[in-house]
């Protein structure tokens, strides 16, 4: 009884923390706990007219009808092909980046060069995908360069070959220099002293990157990989819906734009969220997956 009493009062006494709180945990109880009601219409033959509890129960079959589709290996496999490149390709670039930067002392050099690798975040996925149309199409300006040093113009839109190099290389230039802020802010942490040790120890550049800056950036790395990971299967539907063309197809069809066809274009609600809840149930086994692994390797986990 003493005890929560005493948790009460230590709640009146912070209330205003409470209070700043209440709205972010009122946000999250109605957008994103009460929705997962309609989970239920994966598991039933849902109709709009009967109701999510009037609908009958089919249980797994649309479960089954995904694992059993012709489709069903393909897009599974490019699903983690996109991602899996991506995060192999995207991940170390910002960490990189952030390194070189912390080293740059012009200031005004500085603020030029992040200035220049941070506007692309800002472009929007519509405006990025059309640049690539106009720049990669037939006529457009890489391939008047590539016949004009006398060689074969590429389809590069339309190949299928292209598309995951393209959806990969694009998404790397437009969030690297964005995604290095918060490394940037993790190595303004480093006491300046330290530094100042080190180079008295007769420590270089490189070494004292390596036994200064990266020892001070590995927690946060880790946190940042376990939610990459965890977040695996979610490649970006727009950008992948956008550049899909009828003969890049084979490549270019994910999860997330196969139910958005499915559910929205064919109205198969109850398969479409079936096909949902498969990949969320996949990202969230390889969320608690890497967690526990990144824990007993480095010691820090999203929980501790």
């Amino acid at each position: 009884m003493n005890a929560s009493k005493t948790s009460f009062r230590k709640i009146l006494g912070s209330y205003q923390l409470y209070l700043l709180v209440l709205p972010v945990v009122v946000y999250f109880v109605l957008f994103q706990y009460v929705p997962m009601y309609g989970v239920l219409i994966a598991f039933k033959d849902f109709s709009p007219t009967k109701g999510i509890l009037g609908s009958p129960w089919v249980g797994f079959e649309h479960f089954q009808r995904f694992f059993d589709s012709y489709s069903f290996w393909t897009i599974i496999k490019n699903t983690l092909g996109l991602s899996v490149v991506s995060l192999v390709v995207g991940f170390p670039l910002p960490i990189i980046l952030a390194l070189l930067m912390n080293q740059l002392m012009v200031k005004r050099f500085k603020k030029f060069v992040q200035t220049v690798l941070y506007a692309p975040h800002f472009i929007s996925i519509v405006v990025l995908v059309g640049m690539m149309f106009v720049f990669l199409s037939q006529n457009g300006v890489v391939n008047t360069m590539i016949s004009s040093a006398g060689g074969e113009r590429i389809s590069f839109m339309s190949d299928p070959a292209w598309f995951k190099p393209l959806y990969i290389l694009s998404g790397v230039w437009q969030e690297t220099g964005f995604a290095c802020i918060i490394y940037l802010a993790a190595l303004s942490g480093v006491n300046p002293e330290t530094h100042e040790a080190a180079i008295v120890d007769g420590a270089n550049k490189w070494q004292r990157i390596l036994n200064v800056d990266i020892p001070v950036l590995i927690p946060t790395a880790v946190i940042l990989l376990i939610l990459a990971c965890g977040n695996i299967m979610n490649v970006g539907f727009e950008k992948a819906y956008l550049m899909q063309t009828p003969l890049n197809q084979p490549s270019a069809e994910i999860i997330s734009t196969y139910v958005y066809k499915v559910g929205l274009q064919q109205a198969q609600y109850s398969f479409s969220a079936a096909v949902g809840l498969f990949n969320s149930v996949i990202n969230l086994i390889l969320l608690l997956f890497v967690n526990g692994i990144a824990k007993r390797l480095s010691g820090s986990g999203l929980w501790s």
